[in-house]
């Protein structure tokens, strides 16, 4: 019986990762860095937002090679002891880049023991899309985080 049969389905409008990435033209990596974009809103509830996240591989010719788009996070705003329980939403630059931060960050068991980011995991994605790659080398590159003009307009004030 599969999961259709089960009665279970995602989510309508549910975020599907790319599958399958195919290689790309080689070229030398010169950073890393997590791509936050800001999923559709949900209408009947302005204290909750939804955030899909990726981690992507920056060459030295300004190419940006996806690794993976799996992760993501929610946020909400707290309505305890708030009259009719409307609280509205507010983040800021700072605290969703700790949120991307955090999604990145991986599981205890996905990480060899010591190691603050899943590096081996990150290669192996790079050497999967045909650049070289090892762990040693991934965890000296600088990192950034970097929002869609969509998560970048919800953070603007109003």
């Amino acid at each position: 019986m599969d999961n259709e049969e089960a009665g279970w389905r995602p989510y309508p409008g549910a975020y599907r990762a790319p599958e399958n990435l195919r290689p790309v033209e080689p070229g030398r990596i010169v950073g890393l860095g997590a791509s936050c974009d800001l999923r559709e809103a949900y209408p009947e509830d302005a204290g909750t937002r939804s955030f899909t996240v990726s981690e992507f591989a920056i060459l030295e010719d300004g190419r940006r090679v996806l690794l993976h788009a799996d992760r993501g996070f929610t946020v909400t705003a707290r309505s305890t002891g708030v009259p009719g329980g409307v609280v509205p939403l507010i983040e800021t630059r700072d605290s969703i880049t700790q949120h991307v931060l955090n999604a990145v960050l991986p599981d205890d068991e996905e990480c060899a023991k010591g190691q603050d980011h899943p590096w081996s995991w990150l290669a192996q994605l790079a050497r999967a899309r045909g650049l070289d790659a090892t762990a040693e080398d991934l965890r000296d590159l600088p990192y950034e985080v970097v929002f869609t003009d969509r998560t970048i307009r919800w953070l603007a004030p109003a």
